[in-house]
Order: C-alpha cells, then structure tokens, then sequence
C-alpha cells in the first residue's frame, strides 16, 4: 500500500486483493487502476482541486506497477524531518503558516538523508546538540512548484533526541514559533495539524514510546 497526500485528502494504491479482502477504510472511494496514466491525473485532480472526496482509493492486481507509473508523472523531491524528544518526553513542534508541523526541510544535492533531518531541525527550530535515531515513516506529499508543475515529495522521518532547550523558529521560513508539547496530549486538542504530520506523530507515539 501507498499512501500520497494531497492537500488534506489522501490517495491510496492498494493491491486489488486487499481490496476483495476487505482491508481497506470503509468511508473511502474505490475505483480500479485500468493501467491508463492519464486516469491517475484526473484521481489527482479530484483530490487537489475540491474537499468533496477526501479518501480514494485506486486498486490493481500488480500495485507495484501502479505506484511506479505513478511516480513517473511527478519529479521526485528528497526531504528529511525529525520527530524531537527532550527528557521530559516532550516533542518539539513547529507553527508555520497557520499550522502546526514538524520540522523538515528538502535534501541538498549528495547529502545523505540522516543529515538533511539534523541539518533541517536544526535550521527551523534553533535547537542544539541533537542525536538522530531510529527512521519512523516515509510520508510522500504532493504539491505545486513554483512553475506551477506538480512534483512529489518523499519525506523520511527520525526518531531524535535533544534537552530541553530555548528555541528560535527560522522566521524566513515563515515560522512563527517553535514549542516543545507533551505529543499525547497536544494532538487531542482541537488545532491545526497537516494531516500527514498526525500520521508521523502517531506513528512514533505508537511505535517509539
């Protein structure tokens, strides 16, 4: 399965079997993969222009096939972030643009991804002395450059862990703040959170605690 998220509504590519077995979320849109790439745009389009559907899932006997003929639409960008807890177990977020987030940043040409996600955290946030652990997800985002031409972002994500620290949010990447939060009890709470970062976070609450 694979899962790319576009805007605040997901597409999935699921194995056709999966789907006769019943492993799939019950308020989504089914729709086959007829091996037509043309038809994955129109998907996109769906999901990118409208919150009418926020859930599709396209299905095919080979879902490797689907996913490859789907990445060859989009140029791939790199990125790496960091999922960062200090010794109170507190995890360190970022707000940027009305929403709340975690730090990340695209990969620089030849850098190795462990290092984008330091590199990265540390830029956004100000914070120090970090140690990067263990990978947590790979979350694939789509989105519009600045020619307006869609590309398609694969983010790897880390465990880190740093002290409890004074912080200083990268203001000329439109963060206005950057604030440690107990993770358990801040996704419960009614705020602005992509989607995709609650993934990652519940991820690493589920997985890494």
């Amino acid at each position: 399965m694979y899962k790319i998220y576009i805007n605040e509504n997901i597409l999935e590519l699921k194995d056709a079997e999966d789907i006769k077995k019943g492993h799939h979320s019950e308020d989504a849109i089914l729709a086959p993969y007829s091996g037509k790439k043309p038809m994955l745009l129109s998907y996109v389009d769906m999901l990118e222009k409208t919150n009418k559907f926020k859930h599709i899932i396209l299905h095919h006997k080979n879902v490797k096939q689907l996913w490859k003929d789907f990445k060859s639409l989009f140029s791939i960008i790199e990125a790496g972030g960091g999922v960062v807890c200090n010794e109170k177990d507190e995890v360190l977020f970022i707000y940027r643009k009305g929403f709340w987030d975690l730090p990340k940043g695209k990969r620089d040409k030849g850098e190795k991804k462990r290092m984008t996600a330091l590199r990265e955290v540390e830029e956004e946030t100000g914070v120090k002395n970090v140690s990067i652990h263990d990978k947590i997800i790979v979350t694939y985002h789509l989105f519009r450059l600045r020619t307006r031409k869609r590309a398609l972002k694969k983010t790897h994500w880390y465990t880190m862990k740093a002290s409890d620290q004074r912080l200083t949010p990268q203001a000329k990447e439109d963060i206005t703040k950057a604030e440690w939060k107990n993770p358990e009890k801040f996704i419960k709470k009614d705020i602005n959170m992509y989607i995709s970062i609650l993934e990652v976070t519940k991820t690493y609450l589920r997985e890494f605690r």
